[in-house]
């Protein structure tokens, strides 16, 4: 009677540790991911998905975010059933995708970046003595939309700039790479703020319009031979020294550069007096993706990490100003002294990007 008492005993004793370390398990699954969702997003966000502080604060809220790049106006293109949400790099592909897969307005835009123009010093020095740009310290200044499009217009050479002839790296003729138009969000913007000034401070928005603005900018995409589908592939080469002096991107990506490098000597952030946001906005295909959406818009960590990889949260200002205080020798923070020119719809900025590309 003893033995069989001492085995019942210690059945229940090992049964209560058994129990106990589940409950221990359960205790400590709380707050790890319970749902997969699944998404293709603009190139420039990929950093942003894969840093480990941003799973995890996913991962706290009940997600695990899987994605897949492509350029934003490429995602037309894919077939997208089965994901949970679309995350191009503006709003117009984002509407564009809304209105194919019939997703429930309002689509969440939970942060946005100014298109700006980088420039290695000497070619921002050249543009400075020649009326094309303003600099304002060390790292920053402003590009004159007007006059460098007036500078392309009559297909002017680094040659025929004052000072250029110092800088044996500045030959050819003067243009700003951009990503392709037909394919990414970044080379249609372009295109969107160039037509604005070149259309006498108007949107782009009958054919009469496009007509007049498509030599230009058939000039502006035309002079840079084959374009890059992404604009995290034109920033690669700026920053190896390979490829042209001026380049057209996302803010964002600067902000991320300058946080890992904690400055560039050879770097100058322009500013174009006439830009364009990019505004990053969700598309969902379900709950679950537009749950994503409105998550990254108000959750405070991740409007934290999201300034942390150089985007601006939408509706709070301070948020980035705070941020970026140690970079602001290299960014416009507040944007002052630049206009937001109106973007296109969708079916304009189409065509204006066929007839650029010819």
């Amino acid at each position: 009677m003893r033995r069989i008492a001492g085995i019942v005993l210690a059945v229940l004793l090992i049964g209560g540790v058994v129990a106990a370390v589940v409950a221990g398990r359960q205790g400590d699954d709380k707050g790890t991911a319970t749902k997969t969702v699944r998404g293709v997003i603009g190139s420039e966000k990929s950093d942003f998905f894969a840093d480990p502080d941003v799973v995890k604060a996913l991962a706290a809220k009940g997600f695990t975010v899987k994605t897949e790049a492509s350029g934003s106006w490429a995602m037309d293109g894919l077939d997208l059933k089965g994901y949970d949400f679309a995350f191009p790099s503006s709003s117009a592909p984002a509407d564009q995708l809304a209105g194919k897969y019939h997703a429930r307005q309002p689509l969440p835009r939970p942060f946005y970046s100014p298109l700006v123009v980088v420039a290695h010093r000497s070619a921002a020095d050249v543009l400075a003595a020649n009326g094309l740009a303003v600099l304002d310290g060390k790292g920053k200044g402003t590009l004159k939309m007007a006059a460098y499009l007036d500078a392309a217009r009559h297909d002017r050479t680094w040659q025929q700039l004052k000072g250029a002839k110092a800088h044996g790296e500045l030959t050819g003729t003067l243009y700003i790479t951009s990503t392709d138009p037909e394919t990414s969000n970044s080379g249609a913007l372009y295109l969107a703020a160039a037509s604005y000034v070149a259309n006498g401070g108007r949107v782009v928005a009958s054919d009469a319009d496009v007509a007049r603005t498509a030599p230009l900018l058939h000039k502006l995409v035309s002079v840079q031979g084959a374009q890059q589908p992404s604009s995290d592939s034109v920033f690669r080469d700026f920053i190896s020294g390979a490829g042209n002096p001026l380049v057209c991107l996302y803010e964002s990506q600067v902000v991320s550069l300058l946080a890992e490098q904690h400055g560039a000597d050879d770097l100058v952030v322009l500013y174009p007096d006439t830009t364009v946001n990019s505004d990053h906005t969700i598309v969902p295909m379900d709950d679950a993706g537009r749950e994503l959406g409105e998550l990254l818009s108000t959750d405070p960590t991740l409007r934290k990490l999201a300034v942390r990889h150089g985007f601006r949260p939408q509706g709070d200002s301070a948020e980035f100003v705070t941020a970026t205080a140690d970079q602001a020798a290299y960014l416009n923070q507040t944007l002052t002294g630049v206009r937001q020119a109106p973007v296109p719809t969708s079916a304009v900025l189409h065509e204006m990007a066929r007839r650029a590309r010819g």
